[in-house]
């Protein structure tokens, strides 16, 4: 793919790398990057591996740009929640191997994904917006109400607050935390089980599961426009 985003396809599984710095931020180009790889993965008829390195998965958006200028954020934004929309109604199963922190739209890109494996450690994953001065766009609190638990949503989208590894499992952003040295077989792991599905049986489910929450997305991507505009 790019070098801020790489891909290595093996025995059906796309592993896609986040490679953009020592946060991973998400800027135009990595997200263009990563809807490249995913029509890739489709194309591949591979289940997607989505990580980053030792540490963390991603920090959010590229803070230079969403600095810039209000369009420059909105369209950054509004970018990131068509990626969201599109991981949620992906074919083949998603898994984020979250070998660390996972901060704003990091750890959207869990709420995101099938299933979600992160790691212990000294490690943030939550949804900081409103500690930085942000008012949550639309899209995003109807991503985080689907897939937080009602307590933790509250807690997560209206204080900020950050959570440890093991709360952000309680809290619904993480699947299972293993130990940094097993993420890699423990994703291989899931995978394989992912693997004995029936892809077209998944599919269905997956867009007859979602159907409220993806038609939701769409009305509140357009919402966020239509306030900024």
């Amino acid at each position: 793919m790019t070098d801020l985003v790489t891909y290595r396809l093996d025995e059906g599984v796309a592993t896609l790398t986040l490679c953009n710095g020592k946060v991973n931020a998400l800027s135009p180009a990595v997200i263009e990057a990563l809807n490249a790889a995913l029509d890739r993965a489709e194309q591949d008829r591979a289940i997607v591996v989505l990580t980053g390195q030792p540490g963390i998965l991603s920090g959010g958006y590229d803070l230079k740009v969403m600095t810039s200028s209000p369009e420059n954020a909105m369209a950054l934004v509004a970018s990131g929640s068509r990626l969201s929309r599109r991981m949620l109604a992906h074919p083949f199963p998603i898994v984020a191997a979250c070998g660390g922190h996972a901060v704003a739209k990091g750890a959207f890109l869990l709420l995101s994904s099938d299933y979600r494996i992160g790691v212990e450690g000294p490690f943030s994953i939550g949804l900081n917006e409103v500690q930085i001065g942000m008012t949550m766009h639309h899209a995003g609190i109807e991503l985080a109400r689907d897939r937080l638990t009602k307590p933790a949503f509250q807690r997560s989208v209206i204080n900020g607050e950050m959570f440890a590894p093991q709360a952000a499992l309680q809290a619904g952003f993480l699947d299972q935390v293993v130990a940094p040295e097993q993420l890699e077989a423990t994703a291989a792991a899931v995978v394989q089980q992912l693997k004995k599905l029936n892809m077209t049986a998944h599919r269905n489910t997956k867009l007859k599961a979602r159907k409220a929450l993806l038609e939701t997305l769409d009305q509140a991507i357009d919402l966020d426009l239509k306030h900024f505009g």
